[in-house]
């Protein structure tokens, strides 16, 4: 029960928050519709007062849920323009805190795995796989992350996973070689027997073997053989990242697989410093309890009624009383305990 006169103090406190929070989107709206290459540098500064003035939960949920609504639209959006939005989260991300890129990393990811499922027809995947490819870019999150997505995308092989993978490679297939030349050779590989082994009617197609040719392309570190391959762009862009982050880049990259955003919400996010953790417990989780077994070698009969004796009635608890029991002086038990 709550009082009526507690009742409208939160009812005017909720009142008061849901301006604000129009008002803080009001803001930021502005600022990313006249978001472009030359004054990125005075936005980005602008949308830092506004991270420093404000909580960060509320602008980070404001900011991915504008970023999300303006590139996320069933027509293919023009790839200078997405660049140039996903490079404005990259300065934040590392100027900000790391909370920035994660927070808008994970709402693009479950959209990207929640749109690949229901079979859409517009250009949103494709959308939401340019972010995470520029996010990887502009090194706000690591290679793992990209490979994670193509081995998805790999192991599903139809027509529309074919014309994604093509889309990435496109994007990120000579930054991927620089930074992992083995995973992706063994990404190919695997790319390859899945064409192989598909049905005759997919394996004919020229998709197909345009796909398994711009890999080979990009293994033999071959840039002609890539149609509308342009590095030019990215690099431009990098370079403007250069002069307005205040960090260097390889600390703050998010070393994070897809698995791990993908139940964030069942097992915490271990990527971001700090995370609170509201929800079922990490530990003991009911569905699947691991028992950890413990390795204390052979104990003798006599110790192990002992244990029982004193009442040491979890696994743990034996052990520990078994290593105290067994060992020859401290430091021996200090190394059995470890």
């Amino acid at each position: 029960y709550v009082p009526p006169q507690v009742r409208k103090v939160q009812e005017t406190l909720d009142d008061k928050k849901r301006e604000e929070l129009g008002r803080l989107k009001k803001m930021v709206n502005g600022l990313i519709n006249r978001l472009s290459e030359p004054n990125l540098p005075s936005i980005s500064g602008q949308m830092e007062d506004l991270y420093m003035a404000n909580s960060r939960k509320d602008m980070n949920e404001t900011l991915t849920d504008i970023l999300m609504n303006a590139c996320v639209t069933a027509v293919a959006m023009p790839s200078r323009l997405m660049m140039e939005h996903v490079l404005l989260v990259s300065i934040l991300h590392h100027n900000v805190g790391v909370e920035v890129g994660a927070h808008f990393l994970e709402a693009v990811v479950k959209k990207f795995d929640e749109i690949c499922k229901s079979d859409a027809e517009g250009k949103e995947c494709e959308n939401l796989l340019a972010l995470i490819a520029h996010l990887y870019n502009f090194h706000v999150i690591h290679s793992l992350l990209i490979f994670d997505v193509l081995k998805k995308l790999v192991s599903a092989f139809s027509e529309k996973e074919i014309e994604l993978i093509l889309f990435l490679l496109k994007n990120v297939g000579f930054s991927l070689r620089k930074d992992d030349a083995l995973a992706l050779k063994e990404l190919i590989t695997e790319a390859q027997r899945k064409a192989n082994t598909a049905e005759k009617k997919l394996r004919d197609q020229t998709r197909v073997r345009f796909m398994l040719e711009t890999m080979l392309a990009l293994r033999n570190n071959d840039m002609r053989k890539i149609p509308g391959y342009d590095p030019e762009p990215v690099e431009r862009l990098r370079k403007l990242q250069r002069t307005l982050v205040r960090s260097s880049g390889k600390e703050t990259q998010l070393r994070v697989s897809l698995e791990s955003l993908l139940s964030a919400d069942r097992v915490g996010r271990w990527w971001i410093v700090g995370s609170s953790w509201s929800g079922a417990p990490m530990i003991n989780d009911t569905n699947k309890k691991t028992q950890q077994k413990l390795h204390i070698g052979k104990v003798s009969s006599k110790i192990m009624e002992l244990a029982r004796k004193q009442r040491m009635n979890t696994d743990i608890r034996r052990s520990i009383f078994c290593v105290l029991m067994t060992s020859e002086d401290f430091l021996d038990a200090f190394e059995k305990l470890l």
